[in-house]
């Protein structure tokens, strides 16, 4: 089964339901807001809520996903209404901040529904502070192991 994982890596403090413009814009500039920011996009993620994903992801955003595919923002944000039913449980965040540049790698233990595993994706995510707040410019995943499914 192919894997379309650019998980997790990524999210904003307090889950969002708007477009860009009525993105946060006082977010703290430390380790902790960043932290917070990935759990907010994975759970994103899992509720297919790409206002919120639209929100942490700048203009200018770029992944590499686990298959080594390069997507740009608009191809990221399309495909999070068709994405399998999972859930991310983020392990092994570590933050490097320096000034107004920051990046979040960890790793992300996805399973299905009922709870059975189905990949451990290594991620890191890329971000700068701008406009009052974090926004991911880029991401890179690596798949670990999967299931075979």
């Amino acid at each position: 089964m192919r894997y379309s994982i650019w998980l997790a890596v990524f999210v904003a403090g307090s889950t969002i339901s708007g477009a860009a413009s009525t993105c946060p814009a006082s977010q703290p500039k430390n380790e902790s807001a960043l932290l917070q920011l990935e759990q907010s996009w994975a759970k994103a993620l899992e509720e297919h809520d790409s206002h919120t994903v639209d929100c942490i992801l700048a203009d200018e955003f770029e992944d590499v996903d686990v298959n080594g595919q390069l997507h740009h923002r608009s191809e990221a944000l399309a495909r999070i209404p068709q994405r399998t039913p999972s859930q991310n449980h983020l392990e092994d965040l570590k933050t490097h901040r320096y000034g107004d540049f920051a990046f979040v790698r960890g790793i992300n233990k996805v399973t299905d529904p009922a709870g059975k595993p189905v990949a451990q994706v290594r991620f890191t995510d890329i971000f700068v502070y701008r406009e009052g707040r974090w926004q991911a410019v880029g991401g890179h995943e690596t798949l670990l192991s999967s299931t075979g499914q």
